[in-house]
């Protein structure tokens, strides 16, 4: 059987509090899958913000112009 190049043993400090609770949230049958699946977490989220972001950069550097045409939003 192949090794695996992508994992890699390390060894962290960690409050094991933590992590039996990120288990417990994120439905992870090991303490290992646990913190895999929280790492994919905060990948994924950075993603979003990153796009999110550039969006609207976009949006703003549009030159669109919005109306408060109820004047519900004072200056």
């Amino acid at each position: 059987m192949a090794a695996d190049r992508s994992r890699a043993h390390k060894h962290f400090r960690l409050d094991a509090v933590k992590i039996k609770r990120a288990q417990r949230l994120l439905q992870a049958g090991t303490e290992t899958e646990a913190i895999e699946r929280a790492l994919d977490l905060v990948i994924s989220e950075h993603q979003r913000n990153r796009l999110a972001a550039e969006a609207n950069e976009r949006f703003l550097s549009s030159g669109i112009r919005i109306e408060d045409v109820y004047g519900a939003v004072e200056e």
